[in-house]
């Protein structure tokens, strides 16, 4: 064999090595998807360019975060559907929960992967009502009265609803005493509920541009939002006596980041929420961070409010699950009867 023979074989190897190294790289993942709930677009919208901008200082390369929104239920049955998100951004557990039940798509031991239980953030349910607040509405007594509509996105579709109702029911426990008295209590409010919307955003649009309703029920952070950008001048916020901690879990869909080979960025886009510059992103947008010194500087917009959790007062949300949003439980047997 000649040395030009020789050395055809090696270009030709070596022409075969790289055009199979240069496929390699047209085929690496350059993306990943957030599945998240129907009020947190603002917030992904500013979290997602800077967690790129903070990838491409530490890795080098760049990545793009798309993102999809709607009723928290909704968007975790998408992903049991087949929807390939990279990680999920829930209101609630159960919502994540169900994809450890329906095929593993995420670890069971998910609330040990992130600080306080993989909770980067929370916020409360809180009343938006029109300026001046003209039906004198100050708790959620107020909101069983005679005559008054009460907009709240639909509990079975939305957390941003199964966080109203249960906080409802938690004061109605409070105030009653008993499970009886909490259950006529919730009936008498979900009575005044007009129409259910399939999302937190959803039941914003009809209070706020169709004029439906007197008081939006709606975590504090989407009340503070549009108190600010539809102008105080149309709205104030009112808040209970007593409401409910409403922890955002988060978690990484592991048989598609394996599939995809992006278990390393999904990873470090959850780590990121819990950076300094994520938690300040995280309180310009109006929930309580769990950094204390970013809580501390924003601390004049976040009043305090008296709240319980689902695990503290309500026996964790398998329990809750079962009894209220199960098929034919009491959220279904309370409406069915409107």
């Amino acid at each position: 064999m000649s040395n030009f023979d020789t050395c055809g074989g090696l270009l030709r190897r070596s022409m075969a090595t790289l055009a199979f190294l240069t496929a390699g790289s047209a085929f690496a993942q350059t993306a990943i998807l957030n599945v998240s709930y129907d009020v947190s677009r603002e917030l992904y919208k500013e979290i997602n360019p800077a967690f790129a901008a903070s990838w491409k200082r530490q890795v080098g390369t760049d990545i793009t975060v798309n993102q999809s929104h709607g009723g928290s239920s909704k968007q975790a049955g998408a992903v049991i559907g087949g929807l390939e998100a990279d990680v999920i951004t829930m209101n609630q557990a159960p919502d994540i929960d169900i994809l450890v039940e329906r095929g593993g798509l995420v670890a069971t031991d998910w609330r040990k992967q992130f600080p306080h239980e993989a909770t980067p953030y929370t916020t409360t349910s809180v009343f938006l009502v029109r300026k001046g607040n003209p039906k004198a509405i100050k708790d959620w007594n107020d909101l069983t009265r005679a005559g008054l509509q009460v907009i709240v996105p639909n509990p079975k579709t939305s957390g941003n609803g199964r966080y109203t109702y249960l906080a409802a029911w938690g004061y109605a426990l409070d105030k009653t005493g008993s499970e009886a008295g909490a259950r006529d209590f919730v009936s008498k409010l979900f009575a005044n509920v007009p129409v259910l919307d399939g999302g937190g955003r959803g039941a914003t649009t009809t209070f706020t541009q169709r004029d439906v309703g007197d008081v939006l029920v709606t975590f504090e952070n989407e009340a503070i939002l549009i108190a600010r950008e539809l102008g105080a001048s149309k709205f104030d916020i009112v808040y209970p006596s007593l409401s409910i901690d409403a922890a955002a879990p988060v978690a990484v869909i592991q048989k598609v980041a394996a599939k995809r080979g992006t278990e390393k960025v999904a990873k470090a886009y959850l780590d990121f929420l819990y950076t300094p510059a994520g938690q300040e992103i995280i309180a310009r947008h109006n929930f309580r961070p769990r950094d204390p010194e970013v809580l501390k500087k924003h601390a004049a917009k976040y009043p305090a409010i008296r709240t319980f959790s689902v695990e503290q007062k309500l026996g964790g949300w398998a329990a809750v699950k079962k009894a209220h949003f199960a098929d034919g439980a009491i959220y279904d047997q309370i409406t069915a009867k409107k």
